[in-house]
Parts: structure tokens; C-alpha cells; sequence
């Protein structure tokens, strides 16, 4: 193939993925193009604005899009997610095997399915640590982990364990309802805390999230979660395209129940058929190269089932 031929064909082929990006902006004229190819051959590309639901809703209540500045700062959650493309399409490969996990817990407490977006806006359903110290999946800070039921040691820290941690959010959701009776407000105090949103909402009158003035970083939070919600539900509508071979799938594992001390965790993966380093990385949570015995209290260790 010449290299005319070759120059050709690869326009061909951004022309073409330009087009598909179309199907998410509905306002986009026909005869509008997303690439332009000036006259000595460089390519302008158009970017448009992301269209905005006429509805929305999270856990079931009504975001009230209705108001300028509700819509205004879903916009902008909804504009600046969009258009991070190799971010989202990685949270997107990584969902189908942490939503699993996440969405089975959120059932057993009886809590919205809505709220696995709020781990995305956490962590990118990822092991992260934040500048303020918030480790794990859910963020949770040392000081408030064990408030909830987590383990956190030198040796174990269970903010890195996907299902004990989003069994202690749901705790702190179900608290949170109880006290707001609302679950938009709930998930706002995840970030603020609740006696941060309590005061807020005490002197302002007003237990609504969209009628209270709050941190920028809480005043951003349910937005950020709906703009994900909104993207990673619709994904195929708004041109993020996954085949099924391009996802993280559950993995298959086996699970070996150990309530006494390991005292050299490369020595115990070995004699289960595996590797230190594989042990690790299916068990973040376990911190050190041993795991003290804790009087009463059994560990579930995963490992490859072949």
C-alpha cells in the first residue's frame, strides 16, 4: 500500500470514529462534522456539549433540574466526566468486576443501587489514598474505619477488602438516613460528614441538599455522582464502546477461611498452589508479610482457583 493510499485510509478511519461520537449530542446538526480537514491537510476537531437529561433522579428523588443552577452544575460534572475519556473507559472496564461485589452488599442493607456510583466518585473503584489520608475503595479515614466495623492495623487494614468496606458505607448510609430521611443527603454527608452537613443544613434552615450552601468539594458531590451515573449506566449512547473481551471480569477464586497466625504469607501462598505477589494483589487488604491470629476473628483469604 503507497503512502497516499495509507494518508487516506487513516482520515478515513477518524472521520468515522467522529461520526459515531455524534450519537451522544443530539442537538448536533446533520451536516455538522466533528473533524474538519483544513487546507494543507491538518484535522480541527469540534467538541460539543454534552446534552442534558430532562429528568434525573438519585436513589429515587428528584433532582430538580428545573433551577438554573441545579442544571448548571450537573452540566459542568456531566461536561468535565465526559470528556475524560481514558479515566472513564477504565472505570468502565473495572465496573464489571467491583459493581458485582459492591451491588450484592448494597442489596443485603436495603440500600439504593444509585449508591455504587458513589464509590466512582470516591475512588474510581480503585485502591486509593487521598491527600487527607481517606484510604480504600470507599475513602474512609482511620479515625472513622473502625467506627464502622473495620479493621485497620499495621497488618490488616480492611478499607482495601471491596466487600467488608462497602458493608461499613452501607452502615454509615443507613445512620445517615436515619438521621436526614433523605438518601440525597445522606450520600452529601459522606463527603462533609454528617455533623458537617447537620450544621449546615441546621443554619440554613433546610435539611435539602439542593437548598443548602455547602463546601465546593459537597456542593460538587451528588453532581459528580449523577454525571457518572448518567455516563457509566448509558455508556454504548454516550461512544464509550466495551466488547465483552475488553472487560475486567470477575475473577475465579477460592476462598480459604484462616483463624490462626500466618506467620510467612509467601511460605502460606506457596503451599496453596499461588504466589506472594498474586496473594497481594487479590488481597490488598493484607498489609504485611505476616497475619497475627486476633482472638475470635477468622480472615477470608482469596486465591486463583486453578
Amino acid at each position: 500500500m503507497n503512502r497516499n493510499a495509507i494518508k487516506y485510509l487513516g482520515l478515513g478511519l477518524v472521520l468515522g470514529a467522529a461520526m459515531v461520537s455524534l450519537i451522544a449530542f443530539n442537538k448536533a446538526d446533520k451536516n455538522e462534522e466533528s473533524v474538519e480537514v483544513k487546507q494543507d491537510g491538518r484535522l480541527q476537531y469540534k467538541w460539543y456539549a454534552p446534552q442534558l437529561p430532562s429528568k434525573a433522579n438519585f436513589a429515587g428523588e428528584a433532582v430538580p433540574l428545573d433551577r438554573w443552577e441545579v442544571r448548571e452544575r450537573y452540566d459542568r460534572e456531566l461536561l468535565m466526566n465526559y470528556y475524560m475519556h481514558g479515566s472513564l473507559m477504565y472505570i468502565l472496564k473495572l465496573s464489571y468486576r467491583q459493581f458485582p461485589v459492591i451491588e450484592k452488599e448494597l442489596k443485603a442493607y436495603g440500600i439504593p443501587d444509585d449508591f455504587k456510583y458513589l464509590c466512582v466518585a470516591e475512588s474510581n473503584l480503585q485502591n486509593l489514598t487521598s491527600s487527607a489520608g481517606a484510604q480504600g475503595y470507599w475513602q474512609f479515614m482511620n479515625s472513622t474505619g473502625p467506627s464502622f466495623g473495620l479493621e485497620i492495623t499495621a497488618e490488616v487494614d480492611e478499607r482495601y477488602n471491596l466487600k467488608k468496606a462497602t458493608q461499613a458505607a452501607c452502615q454509615y448510609f443507613i445512620q445517615a438516613h436515619n438521621k436526614f430521611g433523605s438518601w440525597t443527603a445522606a450520600a452529601a454527608s459522606y463527603n462533609c460528614g454528617m455533623g458537617g452537613y447537620n450544621g449546615h443544613a441546621t443554619f440554613q434552615g433546610s435539611m435539602n441538599y439542593y437548598d443548602i450552601a455547602l463546601p465546593e468539594e459537597t456542593n460538587r458531590y451528588i453532581y459528580r455522582i449523577l454525571a457518572f451515573k448518567n455516563l457509566i449506566s448509558s455508556a454504548s449512547i454516550w461512544g464509550y464502546i466495551l466488547q465483552p473481551e475488553d472487560t475486567y471480569r470477575p475473577l475465579r477464586t477460592k476462598t480459604i477461611t484462616v483463624d490462626t497466625a500466618i506467620t510467612n504469607l509467601a511460605t502460606f501462598a506457596a503451599e496453596h498452589g499461588s504466589s506472594y505477589k498474586i496473594l497481594k494483589v487479590m488481597n490488598p487488604w493484607l498489609r504485611a508479610r505476616n497475619l497475627p491470629a486476633k482472638k475470635g476473628k477468622t480472615y477470608e483469604i482469596e486465591l486463583p482457583l486453578n
